[in-house]
Formats: C-alpha cells, structure tokens, sequence
C-alpha cells in the first residue's frame, strides 16, 4: 500500500488514508472538545495543510504511555486510569504534526507543532465518533499502530472542518 496522503475530516470525525489513486482505509477519530482553532493554548484542532514531522514510538508495546514524547515506562490499564484521573492518555505511537501554511498553523502562536498536536493511540474505552481531545487527533490503539507503519514522515495531512 503507498499512502499519498491523510484527510481528517472534523465534522465527520474520520480519518481517510488515499494512495494508488483513491481512498484505501478509514478510521474513526476524536479531535478536540474546543473545536477547530490554530491559537496557541486553545486546546483546539488546528485546519489546513500538515506533514507528518515525525513517528514516534516505534517497537513500543500497544498501551505504552507517553509524556513528552517520551515512554514513561508505564502501560495503561483501567487501574492506572482510576488512580490518575483528568489525566490526557497519550499511549501507543506518536504522529507528530508540522503546520505547513505560515501564518495560519505554522509559525508565531498559530504553530502546530509547536503546539504539540499529534495524532496517537488512546484507551480503547474512549469514545471516538465525537470531539474529546484536548487538540490532538485520537485513534485506537490498533488502528495508529496500523497507520504508524504505514506512512512516512513527510507525508501530508489535511485537517478539514
């Protein structure tokens, strides 16, 4: 399979994978509570042209958490959940996002990567389907697994409204 490149579609909560010509796969996704929005502390999901910046967490097990951008060395569990609540689960792999268009998500206080805006894996108890996020795009652990092995870094993503 070569990806060409991602769409996440906000209002429908979806991320669409294209290549060879059409669209080869899609997955369900959570973006962010707050809506769409590129300021700096929005927690809002950034619009427009993105590249994958970078993968991370590559050979980690599914349910690694990851603060940072790093493996804390815990794996999620509902045990873990309950004695951390309100805590933002960022487990798996990490899709890290770049902004592509200066001045909208790239740059100053609009810039996405410097926002920290990924795409990654979450408690499979999380509903997807509906905003939740603090900015970022969540997936099933399986699902961003699947996806992690297949793109690039480089590759474009699309955030539509």
């Amino acid at each position: 399979m070569r990806i060409d490149r991602l769409t996440i579609n906000l209002t429908q909560q979806e991320l669409s994978v294209h290549g060879d010509g059409g669209r080869l796969s899609r997955f369900p996704i959570s973006s962010a509570r707050n809506g769409a929005g590129e300021q700096m502390d929005s927690e809002c999901t950034p619009r427009g042209a993105h590249a994958i910046a970078a993968k991370i967490g590559d050979g980690c097990a599914v349910n690694t958490v990851f603060v940072a951008r790093r493996p804390t060395g815990e794996t999620y569990t509902a045990e873990l959940a309950a004695a951390m609540p309100g805590r933002d689960w960022i487990l798996t792999r990490i899709l890290w996002l770049r902004g592509l268009e200066p001045g909208r998500n790239q740059g100053g206080a609009c810039d996405t990567q410097a926002r920290y805006i990924y795409i990654h894996g979450t408690p499979d108890s999380t509903p997807l389907g509906r905003p939740g996020s603090r900015g970022c795009i969540r997936m099933r652990n399986a699902d961003i697994v699947e996806l992690f092995n297949e793109v690039e870094v480089g590759t474009p993503v699309d955030i539509v409204a």
